[in-house]
């Protein structure tokens, strides 16, 4: 895979989904990106971390010698995880519906996970619904970039007491 590989096809793969929440935010190691995604063998990990290099989304911060092997530090890339919107319009009606499915796959996966290892206190921070929003494209557009700027201060680690919690968010026009 190259840069010029549309970002659709290197992110929408379920383990590199996964990679990709994980280290937004945050810089990780590769062997604490293998404990933080237990159930995928160490070598489909590895191909899936280069592919996601190759291809710009995932980057290496820094690399330090560890008994005689290289550890390496992996970082979003400066492609990051985004689908532009000219990427989204030039899907295919299946892709959009591949994508969608991957995205929502990895959605109940992550919530499976909680599920079935929910700390104490946890179900404090879950929480989901549906709202009904009445706007024009450029409401929309206001709407998303005031939620960026909402939620900015909130996308790195910060201090002790903070708990990493996903928001994903998904916007599909009614009739």
């Amino acid at each position: 895979m190259t840069p010029e590989t549309s970002i659709a096809d290197v992110i929408l793969h379920p383990v590199r989904i996964r990679i990709v929440q994980q280290l937004g935010g945050r810089d990780l190691t590769t062997a604490e990106l293998r404990d933080a995604i237990p159930d995928v063998s160490q070598p489909t990990l590895y191909r899936h971390v280069a592919a996601l290099i190759d291809a710009g989304v995932l980057a290496v911060a820094k690399e330090r010698k560890v008994r005689g092997t290289t550890e390496r530090t992996l970082t979003l890339g400066d492609r990051m995880a985004h689908v532009p919107e000219a990427e989204l319009q030039a899907m295919s009606d299946l892709q959009l519906r591949s994508a969608f499915l991957t995205f929502l796959g990895d959605l109940a996966g992550r919530f499976d996970r909680f599920a079935d290892q929910e700390a104490p206190g946890a179900r404090g921070f879950l929480g989901f619904g549906s709202v009904p929003l009445y706007v024009d494209e450029a409401a929309l557009e206001q709407l998303q970039a005031g939620l960026a700027t909402l939620i900015a201060p909130y996308t790195t680690e910060q201090g002790e007491g903070r708990r990493r919690v996903g928001l994903s968010m998904i916007v599909i026009p009614e009739d």
